[in-house]
Formats: C-alpha cells, sequence, structure tokens
C-alpha cells in the first residue's frame, strides 16, 4: 500500500474499513479535512455492500427489478463498468456473489483475519479454466432518474473502485473549499488536487499501508493525479481451512493465484490507478504488457520479492 510521509499539516481518522490520511499544501486543514469527510460519507452510503440501507444493497436485493438510486450510485457503477471495459474484464464489478461464497460476506474488521505471512492456499481451480461468462455488460444505468438494474442472479461489489472515488471527490472538495493543494489517501489509494507542496507530495510505496519501514518500500514524489498500489498481503482471511485473498480472478470466480503479490500505479487520478494496479494482480504474467499498452508508470513486486518497475516508474 502506498503511504503518506508525516508532516504538520497531516490529519489521520478511520473510514471506509481503513484509515483515511489528508495532508494540504498550505492552512485549513479542519475545513478540508470536514470536506473530505462529507464526500467519504456519500460514497459510503452509496456502496457499501455489507449496509443493507445503501443503494448498493437494494440493488443487489432487488432481484432484477430496476432500482432508483442516487446520481452518486450511478457514477459509481458507470466507473465499475468502465473498469470491467479498460481491463478486459480483469476488474469485474459482478463478483459480489463470489466473494460472499468465500467467506468475505460482512465488515472486513468481522472476519478471522490472517498473518501476512502465514501461506495463502487457493482453492483448486476448475477442470477446464474459465467458468464465468462475462456479465458486467448486462448492468443497465438510467441518469433520469437515476437507477440501476442487474440481474437476479449476480451480486455487485465495488470495493475495486468505490474506495478510489471516494479519495477522488475528496480530494477535489477539499481543494475547492480551502484553495490549498490537497492529497488524500484511503488505505494507500491516494489522490491529489491543487498545488503540491515543494518538491512534490512525499510518499511511500510498501506491501501494506501500515508498514512503515518494513518490507520492500520505495520513497517516491507525486506533483499531481493519482497512485494506487492493490496488494494480496493485508487482506487475508480463513476460509474452510484455507488462507484466502479478496483479489478475485472474474473468470473462475476464486482468488488469484499470486504472480504479484503488489502492484503500484500512477494515472490521471486515483480511479484509473486503482483500476490498472487491481488488473495487474489479476493478469499476472499479462501485466506488464498491458500496462505498457496503457502507459501507466507502474511498480510490480513478484510472489518471490522481485520488483520489476514499468513505463518511467523511477528505479
Amino acid at each position: 500500500m502506498s503511504t503518506v510521509a508525516q508532516a504538520p499539516s497531516v490529519q489521520r481518522w478511520p473510514a471506509l474499513g481503513t484509515t483515511a490520511v489528508l495532508r494540504t499544501s498550505g492552512g485549513r486543514l479542519a475545513a478540508a479535512v470536514a470536506a473530505a469527510q462529507r464526500q467519504i460519507a456519500w460514497v459510503d452510503a452509496a456502496a457499501n455492500r455489507f449496509d443493507p440501507a445503501s443503494d448498493l444493497s437494494r440493488v443487489n436485493a432487488a432481484g432484477g427489478r430496476r432500482t432508483e438510486v442516487s446520481p452518486l450510485t450511478v457514477q459509481a457503477v458507470r466507473l465499475a463498468v468502465d473498469a470491467a471495459a479498460v481491463s478486459r474484464g480483469a476488474v469485474d464489478p459482478t463478483i459480489g456473489q463470489e466473494l460472499v461464497s468465500l467467506g468475505y460476506d460482512r465488515d472486513w474488521d468481522l472476519l478471522a483475519h490472517v498473518d501476512a505471512r502465514t501461506p495463502l492456499r487457493m482453492p483448486p481451480a476448475p477442470r477446464g479454466g474459465s467458468t464465468r461468462s462475462p456479465s458486467w455488460r448486462s448492468i443497465e444505468l438510467w441518469d433520469d432518474p437515476p437507477a440501476v438494474r442487474i440481474p437476479p442472479t449476480i451480486r455487485l461489489d465495488l470495493g475495486a473502485t468505490a474506495k478510489a472515488l471516494a479519495a477522488d471527490l475528496g480530494a477535489r472538495a477539499a481543494a475547492d473549499l480551502t484553495g490549498c493543494g490537497v492529497l488524500l489517501s484511503l488505505g494507500g489509494d491516494i489522490a491529489t488536487c491543487g498545488p503540491a507542496t515543494d518538491g512534490g507530495w512525499r510518499v511511500r510505496v510498501a506491501d501494506d499501508h501500515r508498514d512503515g519501514d518494513a518490507g520492500l518500500t520505495q520513497d517516491i514524489a507525486i506533483v499531481s493525479g493519482g497512485l494506487a498500489t492493490s496488494s494480496l498481503v493485508p487482506r487475508r482471511w480463513y476460509h474452510d481451512g484455507r488462507a484466502v485473498h479478496h483479489i478475485v480472478d472474474p473468470r473462475t470466480g476464486l482468488p488469484v493465484t499470486p504472480r504479484w503479490r503488489t502492484a503500484s500505479v500512477a494515472a490521471a487520478d486515483c480511479a484509473q490507478a486503482n483500476i490498472a494496479a487491481t488488473a495487474a494482480l489479476v493478469l499476472g504474467d499479462d501485466a506488464p504488457g498491458w500496462l505498457t499498452e496503457q502507459r501507466l508508470p507502474a511498480r510490480l513486486v513478484g510472489a518471490d520479492g522481485d520488483v520489476r518497475v514499468l513505463n518511467g516508474w523511477p528505479a
């Protein structure tokens, strides 16, 4: 995960099951935090699949009926559909039922967590490879009034994109309100808006944003856009006696077999960076070629600890 260097103009708080960190290039830190928190709360109300009152839960429970939602929910689902298209289906919002079947059916804090040093034990892949048909194309969206409809056989999960969207919206709202440059990190998904601090925003890239100096870390600086790190290290839990993780291969409906344990990507905004980082973990050996096609700077850490940098990412 990506972490933010300590500075007097930094504030941290819990949000979306992780840690939010906001930094400004000037004053008005309290006002910036309040503006970001409002955006994060709105995204949570739209896209939290563990809250039965959220728009996402109502869509999933609608049995195939058209469900009126907030404009923000339509924006979040449209981003997830776009993610599936650009990633060739590697990042698919229709894996909600697969996550439930793997035991990820409640808030992260309620799961039986696994130490990051515990070896992963992937469930056996089905014979013949892919068993799932791409279903993200079956999602229907309306803007006036805002509404969503999905087939009754699928459940949406926006975990791969909603947190990054919240970071983008929160950073923009904080910068617009205060007139300062803002960096907002949500569990390693980093969005910036406005002028950076002198020398750029200093960021530490690691397997887990809570690691500090531990493990394979790298300090870099960004001046604009977004940066995201997806990792198989921090979110592991036990299911049927196996240590599994949360990155699902949509082709099989199972956790990806680790080729890369961590992927960090820089892009024009946090959402695009997050989509690419998640896709890289799913694509495995095909990730470097796909990232080069997208012209995105990236840092890939192999399951064996080997580090590979691409497309202008600093060595």
